[in-house]
């Protein structure tokens, strides 16, 4: 009796195992997440200029694509996503704000969950923050200072 419970416990595991395998090569009727480009480079910007660009995609499968989420690989890249269904051959952004107020060379990713048939998609912002220039905080030898002198009584 225990061989024959084994036996028809292990046809049912094989049979849901081809049936899994079946529907997981029948790809055809799924979303599709395409990007116009997957890298934005800001070049050199000011520091504190305005670090946001839209990364526009388009649903090129046949079902709706639906993001589950966007991250950014640092608390300084922050995603917004459209939390939607996208319909096919639908379009849209996915908008990122990097902080300029960080000096320097900058590489980010942004990771992006959706239903899509490659189910995580990574899009890239980089550039180079300028310094805040120094002649707006140090007052030059020749210019009058902004600070009034102290006079005692």
């Amino acid at each position: 009796m225990k061989k024959i419970a084994l036996l028809v416990g292990i046809f049912f595991v094989m049979v849901n195992l081809t049936i899994a395998q079946e529907n997981k090569s029948d790809k055809s009727n799924t979303s599709q997440l395409t990007f116009e480009k997957t890298t934005h480079d800001f070049g050199v910007i000011s520091n504190g200029a305005d670090g946001t660009y839209e990364f526009e995609f388009t649903n090129t499968g046949e079902e709706p694509l639906i993001i589950t989420n966007a991250k950014g690989s640092c608390g300084c890249t922050v995603p917004e996503w459209p939390k939607q269904p996208i319909p096919p051959n639908a379009s849209d952004v996915i908008k990122v704000k990097y902080d300029t107020k960080r000096t320097g060379k900058f590489q980010k990713s942004i990771t992006i969950s959706s239903n899509a048939e490659t189910s995580t998609t990574v899009i890239f912002i980089k550039g180079e923050v300028l310094p805040v220039s120094q002649d707006k905080t140090i007052p030059k030898k020749d210019q009058p200072s902004l600070v009034a002198p102290v006079v005692k009584p």
